[in-house]
């Protein structure tokens, strides 16, 4: 029987892996039978969620510290990775900011930080993970998470920065698959919609934001947890060899309006 989705020996690495959606991911992939490298600023979160993986898959899980915008801090922890591991298969670029403000109020430094992270910070990684195990081993799955607001504007949450910089990871990601295909790595893109997360749920749970849901999203509803699962999953996968430069939207129809 072909396992389709079979990671076992696989090393992933994830950023923005301390809550959220980058934690679900790992798990998913741990669940799989993959050893994760989880990525974020804070240490204590980290250990948390490395621990939990641990005792729930059984598979080896490293939590490492790392500001995604210093491109020393990625370099030291890419090595650090591939001392423990030997290899990285996998890199989800998931880390990422959102500020919530009018265009015309945005300052420069708002601005900069957007892009920083969410954009030069997926970068920097893939950058690292590309020069230190990927490009040797001639092989690779990168993903990257962008956003269904890096496809469409908005009207309701006006937040410009994020719009251009997810917008960016999108046409990033296309660069890096066009460039990086033939060496055997594939590059591809997951576009979330509306998912609950630390930096979601307040505005989510509005009465205001929920009405407005159910009239622009055709399945009328949030995301739920791990339905993001099966993207990555699919992304991930060996067998998923030329699946290459795709932009998936995850967002329950919302960018089919």
């Amino acid at each position: 029987m072909k396992q389709y989705f079979d990671l076992t020996g696989q090393v992933a690495l994830i950023t923005g892996c301390s809550t959220g959606l980058g934690v679900q991911m790992a798990k998913a992939l741990a669940n799989q039978g993959a050893k994760i490298a989880a990525i974020a600023r804070r240490q204590n979160k980290l250990d948390e969620v490395t621990a939990e993986i641990r005792a729930e898959f059984g598979v080896e899980a490293v939590g490492i510290s790392c500001d995604i915008t210093d491109t020393a801090s990625v370099e030291k922890t890419v090595a650090a990775i591939m001392a423990q591991f030997g290899r990285i298969d996998i890199l989800i670029n998931n880390a990422g900011t959102g500020g919530v403000a009018p265009a015309e109020d945005i300052t420069d430094e708002q601005f900069e930080n957007e892009l920083n992270i969410d954009l030069f910070g997926a970068f920097k990684v893939a950058r690292e993970v590309a020069k230190q195990a990927m490009l040797p081993a001639k092989y690779g799955r990168i993903i990257n998470i962008s956003s269904m607001y890096g496809m469409v504007g908005n009207k309701i949450a006006p937040c410009a920065p994020y719009h251009a910089a997810k917008g960016g990871v999108i046409n990033l990601t296309r660069a890096l698959a066009a460039e990086w295909g033939e060496k055997g790595i594939t590059v591809n893109a997951i576009c979330p919609g509306y998912f609950y997360t630390p930096l979601t749920t307040e505005t989510l749970n509005t009465e205001f934001f929920q009405n407005y849901a159910k009239q622009m999203i055709p399945l009328a509803r949030y995301g739920n947890e791990g339905e993001l699962d099966t993207a990555a999953l699919f992304f991930s996968s060996p067998l998923s060899a030329y699946v290459n430069g795709v932009i998936l939207p995850v967002d329950g129809g919302y960018t089919a309006m």
